[in-house]
């Protein structure tokens, strides 16, 4: 069966315009155009269609969609499995995440007692969750699987000290950097106090430290504008750019 690019919108759910984005970026183009030069699509376009959601609901950037779908058949079924224990995987962590709170409320409503532990274990299980749902897919492909996941035991296992450690030594890196925009300049005593600030910053959460991976988190900072605003929105426009700048200078 052929179909028009409308009745393909219409069946997908997605817009005439996103088709025409899909194929100007050579992820699905059309089987052939009719004769008055429409797009026109069959089934096979259906199937790549249909692939390119699952993988975007899943929050697979674009460009990694690209090469996924121009696998093998069977290349494209073993990556289907892997996304799906992955999504088996956030299932489990959102019903533990479920579980800490509904004790919570039940905390509050005076119905059961929770040690300081277990309500901080609830603040951390949400956090490594939301983390993963702005940035998952991003540090994965930068750091690999195995890194992330370390990085997230790790932070599941910090003590409420250690949290309170990381944010006052965050809180101070904010103050420093706010500071160097002022007056800074490379090199002095006052950039590499604040390499120091976020190398042990990272620390907290990071299993492995090297000067090489400290340097490579500058690209994510400024090719991400979700990382850029971080920190300029904490300490004025140009703070992400100012300490990639000095995290290279002092990590090279």
């Amino acid at each position: 069966m052929n179909y028009t690019i409308k009745q393909m919108a219409e069946l997908s759910g997605v817009s005439t315009r996103t088709l025409r984005f899909y194929d100007e970026r050579d992820l699905l183009k059309p089987a052939f155009l009719s004769e008055a030069g429409y797009r026109m699509y069959t089934e096979k376009e259906v199937d790549r269609l249909q692939q390119i959601l699952l993988y975007r609901s899943l929050g697979v950037p674009l460009k990694t969609i690209r090469g996924l779908i121009n696998r093998p058949a069977e290349k494209i079924q073993q990556t289907l499995l892997e996304q799906r224990v992955e999504v088996v995987k956030k299932r489990n962590e959102l019903d533990q995440l479920l579980e800490v709170l509904d004790k919570t409320l039940l905390y509050y409503k005076g119905e059961i007692e929770m040690t300081a532990e277990e309500k901080f274990d609830a603040f951390k299980k949400k956090a490594v969750l939301e983390n993963e749902e702005k940035y998952g897919q991003e540090i994965r492909e930068k750091y690999g699987e195995e890194a992330v996941e370390a990085s997230n035991q790790k932070w599941l296992g910090m003590t409420e000290l250690d949290y309170q450690k990381m944010e006052e030594t965050e809180a101070t890196l904010f103050s420093k950097l706010t500071q160097y925009l002022a007056e800074g300049k490379l090199p002095s005593p006052l950039a590499e106090e604040i390499v120091d600030l976020h190398k042990t910053w990272l620390q907290f959460s990071w299993k492995k430290y090297t000067k090489e991976i400290h340097r490579g988190l500058t690209e994510m900072y400024l090719g991400d504008e979700r990382f850029t605003r971080y920190y300029d929105e904490k300490c004025g426009v140009g703070a992400t750019e100012a300490l990639c700048q000095i995290i290279q200078y002092y990590t090279s």
